[in-house]
């Protein structure tokens, strides 16, 4: 009988079924889960994000993502991201374009329709399988595995607030089924985030959001991310964050100018696995490409 050696780390990241790279601070990056988000902020804006997961852990996750996106015109806008994955033997990386189409549904707030396609190579080396494995025929036709998806999302927000339902890949992906005890797939991950700015002194001067993101995934355990984040006169943010039954962490970010923003966070496991690893760390920075006629039309948390 075969066997797949990343069955503690599948189990781990979605019960044998694969989802999505998990991000903490993901409301930096919103089009990472929900194409209509592209040209929301009214700019064009560069994103890029490092995160290694479970430190000490070896063959742990490690993700790399880099995003553009920016506004066409007042209705219209366009985003382009890649994505590498790491997780023990295999890699991936997974290119996505996205396109959005927004309506005022009243002064100040607007309905965003957004679809995405994507392009995934899935990668995965024998080599560091267990012996009995590595000459499986099955595994060599593992190598640069070629996939395409495509997604969908809808995203209404005003200066305040926001939500949004998404499904970025509505195609399964099988990877890899011996019909016997391992399967290795990429399941359909449903979306649905919100969150609300309260300005809590007169002056606007410190702002207050609370959010969550909720991810649902055949096979796998109800996954909700709530988010607390404080901003100080639009420069510094800290802030706490809970993943359901996963993860506590602690996030903080300065705008550096007024283009230049940089963000980290630190998860500490909440569940077993706290006793073999020393936690995870994400770091991003966005650069944003204002002019005297540019706006951002919603605050900095989003």
């Amino acid at each position: 009988m075969k066997k797949l050696v990343l069955v503690v780390l599948l189990y781990s990241v979605g019960g044998f079924a694969q989802q999505d790279a998990q991000f903490t601070q993901y409301m930096y990056n919103t089009i990472s889960v929900n194409p209509a988000y592209a040209g929301s902020r009214g700019v064009l804006s560069v994103f890029g994000l490092y995160r290694t997961q479970w430190i000490g852990l070896d063959g742990a996750p490690e993700t790399s993502s880099f995003s553009v996106n920016t506004p066409l015109s007042k209705s219209v806008g366009l985003g382009v991201s890649l994505v590498n994955d790491k997780i023990g033997p295999t890699n991936e990386n997974n290119l996505s374009a996205d396109f959005s189409y927004s309506i005022p549904t009243s002064a100040t707030a607007k309905l965003s329709f957004g679809i995405k396609g994507s392009a995934n190579l899935f990668n995965l080396d024998p080599n560091k399988l267990t012996p009995e494995d590595q000459g499986d025929d099955q595994f060599q036709n593992l190598d640069n595995k070629f996939s395409p998806n495509v997604g969908a999302g809808i995203y209404w927000h005003t200066d305040k607030a926001y939500v949004g339902l998404s499904v970025p890949n509505f195609i399964e992906t099988n990877r890899y089924n011996d019909n016997e005890t391992a399967i290795y797939k990429d399941q359909i991950n449903y979306y649905l985030i919100a969150g609300y700015v309260f300005d809590l002194d007169r002056y606007e001067r410190i702002k207050f959001k609370p959010a969550i993101l909720t991810k649902m995934v055949e096979g796998s355990p109800l996954q909700v991310d709530a988010s607390a984040n404080f901003m100080f006169n639009e420069k510094f943010v800290i802030g706490l964050a809970y993943r359901w039954s996963a993860s506590v962490s602690a996030l903080a970010g300065f705008q550096i100018t007024d283009r230049l923003y940089l963000g980290y966070a630190y998860d500490r496991e909440t569940t077993k696995l706290v006793n073999y690893n020393s936690g995870s760390h994400e770091i991003f920075l966005r650069f944003e490409f204002l002019n005297k006629y540019s706006k951002i039309t919603s605050p900095r948390f989003f």
